[in-house]
């Protein structure tokens, strides 16, 4: 079995998100592993459909909100007593994951089968998909839904 080391933890700040941070959190303890925070912002500037461009104050303020809230979720995770990094980076979310993941390296991503778009695919999120059929290494995919139906 491999040895985990680094377990990154992507999140939209949903609650899907939250629980794989605590499902994360449980693991790294358990391997003496680091967990890494990501959020990745995907800055829009401009919406064609209306010609209208996004200000970019308004964009810098979004990305400043995101760095304050995943540090806020990495001071609270670091009191578990484990390793916690965080990081907020700038592109596609499912690309982002997974570059963060190689640049790391990642031993295993932990991540909520949906976000905050609140949009039901099939089975599994669109950038959750997307981050299975491209990630580096393995990805333990969790829904709140899931683990309210184990603990009942």
């Amino acid at each position: 079995m491999a040895r985990i080391q680094t377990i990154l933890v992507p999140s939209d700040f949903s609650k899907d998100a939250e629980e794989a941070l605590e499902y994360a959190i449980d693991l790294a303890q358990v391997f003496k592993a680091r967990v890494h925070l990501l959020h990745v912002h995907h800055p829009i500037v401009m919406a064609p459909a209306y010609g209208y461009g996004i200000p970019a104050g308004v964009m810098t303020g979004i990305r400043e909100a995101a760095e304050e809230r995943i540090e806020r979720e990495r001071e609270e995770a670091s009191k578990q007593g484990i390793e916690v990094t965080a990081e907020v980076f700038s592109g596609a979310p499912s690309i982002g994951i997974v570059e963060v993941a190689r640049k790391l390296p990642a031993d295993l991503i932990v991540m909520g089968t949906r976000g905050l778009t609140g949009l039901r695919h099939v089975v599994l999120g669109s950038v959750t998909e997307r981050t299975l059929r491209h990630a580096p290494c393995p990805v333990l995919t969790l829904n709140s839904k899931s683990r309210e139906e184990d603990n009942d």
